[in-house]
């Protein structure tokens, strides 16, 4: 008989661990798409932001990229009113998770037409990092497809050392012309 009740406590005991370990997990993953889902009040329930003049394009960009700006975010490396204040509360394995929630995600599909003129001068020093399609890999982003404006103000603070959080691209945009930038912009976007 107490054999019998040692199995029975034993059964019961690890059903409830694993209904807990279980339980747990949900509510990690639960918890990783709500805190995803206050993303989509800027970044868009369907990936295209609500102003995507100001505001890049998340799902499926590159998630080492996606780490690194709310990291940087998260420790004043970057600024921004709206996200650095939500990245400081968020715990590194929260990016990580989140990052990768994004990076999963099909980046939304656009009805421009793809672009038809010639690459720009100076684009071609991007594809080492942007990849030749400018869809991104570690730990570049992607630049296909994102808005004009979007573009052209990231390269312009670039330029300007206004955006440090990488140590490449400062050199590369200040050694552009303004017209150069603003082509490279242009093509980009309608990739």
């Amino acid at each position: 008989m107490k054999a019998m009740l040692t199995r029975l406590f034993s059964t019961i005991f690890g059903a409830g661990v694993g209904f807990a370990v279980a339980t747990v997990t949900a509510y990690a993953a639960d918890d990783i798409e709500a805190k995803a889902q206050m993303c989509a009040a800027c970044h868009g329930q369907s990936g295209v932001p609500t102003d995507p003049t100001t505001i890049p394009v998340i799902w499926g960009q590159e998630r080492s990229y996606l780490f690194k700006q709310m990291r940087d975010y998260r420790n004043g490396e970057r600024d921004n009113p709206i996200m650095s204040p939500i990245a400081k509360g968020l715990a590194e394995e929260d990016l990580r998770k989140i990052a990768s929630y994004f990076a999963v995600k099909s980046w939304p599909a656009e009805n421009a037409a793809a672009a038809s003129a010639p690459p720009p001068k100076g684009i071609a020093q991007c594809q080492p990092c942007h990849q030749p399609n400018f869809e991104g890999g570690p730990p570049a982003p992607r630049l296909a497809g994102l808005s004009y404006e979007y573009l052209v103000a990231a390269m312009r603070n670039f330029a300007a050392d206004e955006r440090t959080n990488n140590g490449d691209m400062p050199k590369f945009m200040q050694a552009l012309t303004d017209s150069e930038r603003d082509a490279m912009a242009r093509y980009l976007s309608a990739l």
